[in-house]
């Protein structure tokens, strides 16, 4: 894909010394011989930066003419089989991916699509759609068109199409004209003027947000999070809420989602692994803190309480990795 995503917060860096082609090698052994070596393969695994991991997949490719991915998912199975792939995946591939499986079948999973959209740059969402149309041959838009509906489609539409400012300037007199828009298309009026929630928190720059909430609360004397409760409804109101989070916290929104997947009798993989993965070399050091500040346990505590093998899996992602897994020196440069 056209770039890798790394931002200043995460907790998977680029390894030093690294070769590709003898990583290759490892984990062709690790795959290849009598019974698959987990170890190894996580050793590897997580401890390289995505751009690494895309050379180890060129040179795999290269050395052995088959596909890491088809490798891993011929060998493995399950979820360890299934972090394993997302690891060599390039980001943008991943995220298209997961919006695919967040449509198909019967049934949408709302909350993924919201997740995705609501926390990835427009940079990134340019190159989600892009990998997406090279995938599954149809548009991003098209799939969202006929699996969602009303005012949700049309802010989910909106925020696939990656139009968001990033501009990291803000611009008062625009914070305080948008928050008599709203105030006007919401609590100043009967009925609500949906399509103005839209355009303001679907296309301002998340700093520029935050002010007009400020301002939204001095001329209202509410909360934009209370007015959203009270004007709207459903997946869009769910939608325009992860929004305003995002805009005022998005660790400590992440933070939530880990926590709610991980919270009952059952873990919902899907949204630990596919945060885990995406977050690990852009925030997930502050997702993490903000788990802890919330919650009162670690983030690691949590899914080793929940799920074992995850804890495994994940070793550089979480405070106090298993001493088992970073004393496998596999690898000799």
């Amino acid at each position: 894909m056209a770039s890798i995503w790394v931002g200043h917060r995460g907790t998977v860096r680029d390894y030093p010394g690294f070769n590709p082609s003898v990583d290759a090698e490892v984990i062709r052994k690790a795959i290849r011989g009598i019974g698959t070596d987990e170890k190894t393969l996580i050793s590897v695994l997580t401890e390289r930066s995505n751009a690494q991991r895309q050379l180890i997949v060129k040179e795999y490719q290269a050395a052995y003419g088959k596909a890491l991915k088809d490798d891993l998912k011929g060998d493995l199975s399950g979820n360890f089989e299934y972090l394993m792939v997302a690891l060599v995946t390039p980001p943008a591939v991943f995220d298209a991916k997961q919006l695919k499986k967040s449509m198909k079948g019967t049934g949408t999973n709302e909350n993924a699509l919201i997740e995705i959209l609501t926390t990835r740059t427009s940079r990134q969402m340019k190159e989600i759609s892009q990998a997406y149309y090279t995938v599954y041959k149809k548009s991003l838009g098209d799939d969202i068109s006929s699996e969602t509906s009303g005012d949700f489609r049309k802010a989910l539409l909106t925020l696939a199409d990656g139009r968001r400012d990033e501009s990291l300037k803000v611009d008062e007199h625009l914070a305080k004209k948008d928050a008599q828009i709203l105030y006007n298309a919401g609590e100043n009026r009967w009925g609500t003027d949906e399509d103005k929630f839209t355009e303001i928190l679907c296309l301002r720059s998340f700093p520029q947000l935050k002010l007009t909430f400020d301002e939204y609360r001095n001329i209202s004397k509410k909360d934009i999070v209370d007015s959203i409760k009270g004007e709207l409804s459903g997946h869009f109101e769910d939608l325009l809420l992860a929004i305003v989070h995002c805009a005022r916290n998005m660790p400590a929104f992440l933070a939530g989602r880990l926590h709610q997947a991980l919270k009952g009798a059952g873990t919902d993989e899907f949204t630990l692994n596919r945060i885990m993965v995406s977050r690990s070399e852009i925030d997930l050091l502050d997702i993490r803190a903000e788990f802890k500040k919330h919650y009162g346990y670690s983030l690691y505590s949590a899914i080793k309480d929940h799920l074992h093998l995850c804890e495994m899996c994940i070793n550089s992602s979480v405070d106090h990795p298993p001493k088992w897994v970073h004393s496998s020196h596999l690898i000799k440069h």
